[in-house]
Formats: C-alpha cells, structure tokens, sequence
C-alpha cells in the first residue's frame, strides 16, 4: 500500500499524510533538521498503517504484523536502525513490525528566510492536565518554551489557551498529521500517537537556535508516572487497555534512536516518579492552575462523549483522585458523576471495576504480585521509587474510590 508523504490530497485512492504540518512549518518560516523531516516520514507512515489496518482483522483479534518500506532523504542515517525502530514499535503498539529505507524521500521546501525561535527547551502541550502542570512549572522555573501540540478535535482552543496564559511559552506550533485513510473501517487504538507526538517536537527542536548553535535541545514530555507505566490493573488488560504512551522503555529507545542519528534532543520526563495529585499538590503556580486545570482534558472517551468527561474511565478516575489528593474542587464536567453506580450503556464501569480488581490483589497478593513484569525493561534504572510511586497512585485511587463507598 503506498503512501503519500508533505503532498497534498489527490482525487486518487493513495492514502497521504503529513502536507498541512509542511505547510504549517513553512509559513511559519521553521527550518528543521532534514533528519527531522525524515523522522517524522517514519512516524506518519507509522501512522497511517496503524490507521488502515484494524485489528480485528487479526488472527487474535488485535496483535498485527506490517512490513513497511519508506522512502527518505537521506536512509544511509537510519538503515542499520531498522531493528531498533521496528522493537520500539513492536513495544508501543504490541504489534510486529518490519521497517527498511530507501531514497527517494521529500524535503518539505525550506523558507528562504528561515526564522530560528530564541527558546531553550521543547514542551508537548497536549490540552491535557499534566502538559499544564508541565508547561507551569516549566516556566515558573525560567525555561523558554517552545510549546507543541498536535491538534485533535476538542482541544485546539484550550492548546492556545494554555500557551497564551503561561508566561514561559514563547513559541507554540499546533500541527496535525492529517493521516488520510481509504479502506475498511478505521483502527481506533491509535498506539501508535506518541511516536508522531515525539516526531512533531523533534522537528521543532531541531528548528530553534540553540539547535543552530550546536546545543541540545530538551524535549519535555511531562507525564505523570503511573499512565507514564500504566501497569495492566487486569490480566484482561494485558493487551487491548495499557497504552505505552511515555513508557520509560519507549522513550529510552526513542532516545537511543535520536542518539544514533545525530539529532542533539533530549527526552525528559521530569514526573515520572510522581503521581497525578503529586504533579497538583507540587504545582509551582498553584494560583494559575487551580484557574486552568478545570478546563484541560483527560477521557480517554472525550469525543465519544461530546467533549464531555465519562468520570469513569481509567484517566478520569486517576484526574479525579487527583483532585482529591489535591483536596481543590474538582469542577470539571462528568457525565457520570456517581462513580459507584453502574449503567447498562456506559461500559466504563468495567474501569471502574479493574480498578477495584487491582486493589483488591495488592491487598492479597502484594503489590509485586499485581506488578508483575510491568517494571523490567533493562531501561529502567529506578525500579524502586517507580514501585513506591505506583504505589502511592494506587492509594490515591483508593481514596477516590473510599469517597463513593467502594471498597
């Protein structure tokens, strides 16, 4: 299946990605890396194929196997890279990859006076809670930020929003990958995200000045730790429900991966060892996030609900428990706002069950028992404080759920 790359939609049946984002970047005058651009060619034709291929189709009913060929400006860089690329894949998406380069791949058009943006760091500002706790602390702390969103529906305002109240952001670039698809029904999982959300920060990093300048640009990816590790609460939801977004494991191989390509970016997750509430409790400008936080995003059904938060899903158990520990009235807008109270037609009360699940087989069976694996890639080098965060994310959701009488 080809793809078609930084070119606008044809009346053709080729699926295409990535011609809004060049565009964005070109009138915004940006002058990445042309390895960047070849990075985020692999991302959207990550993308894409995640996006064509549904899962149900497999023969287990959701691990599949791509074999992907992608034309790049220059694949001599990233040829040997292949199997590393395809195992970081294989452990985002839990799916079976096998990625090969050749040439013949498009350099976006450079402006003909680029602009080199002053700023010292990268942020991902999603819309979401973290990426403010993120963005506010950054800046509270002197950092100039460049800000980058990848824009979805529901989100666009509150990513300008963000960016215009929180003094550091001196920067903000909202761009989409545009993924085209054109067959079957579309896979919804969307594994696959955070490697175009890393690709997009990637390419602006290597288009601010202090990249110019030889320097190493850091690349914030600000997640809480316990999502950041999101161990399966279920045996059931080994597979099909604990998404490896900010993984230590995944970002440590995307890290090695910008390391052998040359591409001076440096990943850094400064709450991994934090809990949800903690990133609220430590929050450096408590003033300004008890003003914003309402309004950012955390339903992992958000669209399904008419940009309205379930209340009961995974993320939206941890956001409340959050609020909880924060002990800050929570004003966001739930959907169902009885979290102990199951309806037929919502079945996000299986979450709200796991959860429980989850507790009850710490109490049992220890808390390495429930862990089991979730903590053993060999790029993991603080096993313990990750324990004792999770940990202390557990009991946070305990107190949530202690709140509305489930025990």
């Amino acid at each position: 299946m080809p793809i078609l790359l930084f070119e606008q939609e044809t009346s053709s049946q080729i699926p295409t990605a990535g011609w809004s984002a060049a565009n964005t970047v070109r009138r915004r005058s940006l002058q990445p890396d042309p390895a960047a651009w070849d990075l985020l060619a692999i991302a959207l034709s990550v993308v894409v194929a995640d996006g064509e291929n549904n899962r149900a189709g497999s023969p287990d009913g959701w691990t599949r196997e791509f074999e992907l060929e992608i034309a790049l400006r220059d694949p001599s860089r990233w040829e040997s890279l292949a199997p590393s690329f395809s195992a970081a894949l294989r452990f985002l998406t839990t799916d079976l990859w096998t990625m090969s380069f050749r040439g013949g791949g498009v350099l976006p058009q450079a402006p003909k006076k680029p602009f080199f943006p002053a700023t010292d760091a990268v942020a991902l500002l999603s819309g979401g809670l973290d990426s403010l706790v993120g963005a506010i602390d950054l800046s509270a702390d002197g950092r100039k930020l460049f800000a980058v969103s990848q824009t979805v529906r529901g989100d666009a305002d509150k990513q300008e929003r963000f960016a215009k109240v929180i003094g550091g952001v001196l920067e903000h670039l909202q761009v989409n990958h545009n993924a085209s698809t054109r067959r079957g029904e579309k896979e919804t999982s969307q594994r696959s995200r955070s490697l175009i959300f890393l690709a997009f920060a990637v390419l602006a990093a290597t288009a601010t000045q202090r990249y110019v300048d030889g320097e190493t640009v850091p690349l914030y990816v600000c997640e809480n730790g316990f999502i950041a590790i999101n161990p399966p609460l279920t045996n059931a939801r080994i597979g099909s429900l604990s998404t490896r977004t900010a993984h230590p494991e995944f970002l440590g191989r995307m890290q090695k991966l910008l390391d052998e390509t040359g591409l001076r970016v440096r990943i850094e997750n400064p709450y991994a060892e934090k809990t949800k509430g903690e990133m609220l409790q430590n929050c450096l400008d408590q003033t300004l996030l008890m003003r914003e936080a309402p309004i950012s995003t955390s339903c992992g059904r958000f669209q399904r609900f008419n940009y309205r938060h379930c209340g009961r899903c995974v993320p939206c158990q941890i956001r409340r428990a959050a609020f909880t520990a924060w002990q800050q009235e929570d004003s966001t807008e739930y959907v169902f706002t009885d979290l102990g109270k199951p309806n037929e037609a919502h079945a996000a009360f299986d979450d709200v069950r796991s959860v429980a699940f989850a507790r009850l087989t710490v109490e049992e069976d220890g808390l390495d028992r429930w862990l089991g694996p979730a903590l053993s890639s060999l790029l993991i080098t603080n096993r313990a404080a990750l324990r004792d965060m999770l940990q202390r994310g557990l009991d946070e959701l305990g107190s949530l759920h202690t709140e509305f009488g489930l025990t």
